[in-house]
């Protein structure tokens, strides 16, 4: 099998079928260095894109053996999250205890994740890695198999072919998968920022009709304290956001937090990312199979993008598994379709809340602001509805 794409999700997949009785080339257009990983903890040394991995997210990282490097580099566990609308006193609180787990996630700076990943696939005696080679074309002889052609010439057959290349997955266009997306009309501010307080172990998410603004905690150092923002902006403001000096945008950012953490002291250079939801019509070819980015992209609102992907992963790999080890070949449609069908319904699901969040959030009319208030406070007195958001947030049913 071929998996085109070495991110997050490409690794993984190669990590966990690793042993599994497959040959699997694992492509990528990028580099195969690992990226450095600075000990400083400060305002240049973090990495600007963060993931928020659940404890399902964790269980596979620690199945396919990245997890030790990840803990041992760097991360910040947070047990608890606090959301609230800004255009009222609607507030709702989630805490590890309601649901009897050790912590809700961790905060991990993507480049760990790549760094223990590429360890594991480097080290894995059935992964060939082709770093700096971009897939030139992919079709389908009169057979219907699968040729794909590497940058260089070399030609490979593989049984089945993953895209796991992103959201502007190649892979997906050259096989013409169809799909289905819209802009938010947004773009998505990252960076690192200091704080004058500590962040408590907890994720902060302010919801304002210009978008959400999430404050997700960093491992500090002394009575230095981090935070990765990503503050989702709507077009018509990103421009002047991106274009303030530190200083002037280190107060935009503590009027828009409220100053929950107190001042804003310090900011690491800024990024903005446009937002664009896009969902696949189907995930699956015969022989062929869409995962992560590839398959859907989400408003990072919640910070599930990752953990969908990572959850594309596991069932994936799953069905893969127990295909081959009855004698169906990797690339079996039937196995491909069962995948599709234990994913495709939640990350349906989870798009569409998002999306309904997004559009409730940015409504100003009075009526709205007055549901979305007593929503949220309503939800934080009903602590089963809250366990249930919670688990099913976390990846745990």
């Amino acid at each position: 099998m071929v998996i085109v794409g070495a991110g997050i999700a490409g690794s993984a997949l190669a990590a966990r079928l690793s042993g599994a009785g497959l040959s699997i080339a694992l492509v990528e257009a990028q580099p195969l260095a690992p990226p450095r990983l600075p000990a400083a903890r400060d305002l240049a040394s973090f990495d600007p894109r963060v993931s928020a991995l659940t404890p399902r997210s964790r269980a596979l990282l620690e199945e396919v053996g990245a997890w030790q490097a990840i803990a041992d580099y760097r991360l910040c566990t947070y047990s608890h999250m606090t959301v609230w609308d800004a255009d009222g006193t609607g507030v709702i609180e989630f805490d590890r205890q309601e649901v009897g787990a050790d912590c809700l996630g961790h905060i991990v700076e993507n480049r760990a994740i790549v760094a223990a990943l590429l360890a594991v696939v480097e080290a894995g005696a059935d992964i060939t890695l082709f770093g700096e080679t971009a897939v030139q074309a992919c079709a389908r002889d009169n057979n219907g198999r699968l040729h794909l052609t590497l940058a260089g010439g070399r030609e490979l057959q593989p049984a089945l072919v993953v895209a796991a290349d992103g959201a502007q997955s190649p892979l997906r266009d050259m096989l013409q998968f169809p799909t289905r997306e819209w802009d938010y009309g947004h773009r998505a501010v990252v960076a690192t920022v200091q704080l004058e307080r500590a962040h408590q172990d907890t994720a902060w998410q302010r919801f304002m009709p210009s978008g959400p603004l999430a404050l997700l905690p960093l491992p500090g150092a002394d009575d230095e304290h981090y935070c990765s923002i990503v503050w989702s902006l709507s077009e018509a403001l990103v421009d002047e956001i991106m274009a303030l000096d530190d200083a002037a945008f280190c107060a935009r950012l503590g009027l828009a937090s409220e100053h929950c953490l107190g001042e804003v002291v310090g900011t690491s250079q800024r990024f903005a990312f446009p937002l664009r939801q896009r969902h696949a019509v189907d995930y699956v070819q015969p022989g062929v199979a869409l995962v992560a980015d590839a398959a859907h992209t989400i408003h990072p609102l919640a910070g599930q993008g990752i953990n969908l992907g990572l959850a594309d992963v596991a069932v994936l790999a799953a069905e893969v598994t127990a295909g081959t080890a009855r004698g169906a070949g990797p690339g079996d449609f039937a196995l491909l379709r069962r995948y599709q069908r234990q994913r495709k319904g939640e990350n349906l699901l989870m798009m569409a809340a998002m999306d309904g969040f997004k559009r409730l959030f940015e409504q100003d009319a009075l009526p709205l602001r007055w549901l979305r208030n007593t929503g949220l406070k309503g939800v934080n007195r009903l602590p089963p509805v809250k366990q249930q958001l919670m688990r099913h947030a976390m990846g745990l049913g």
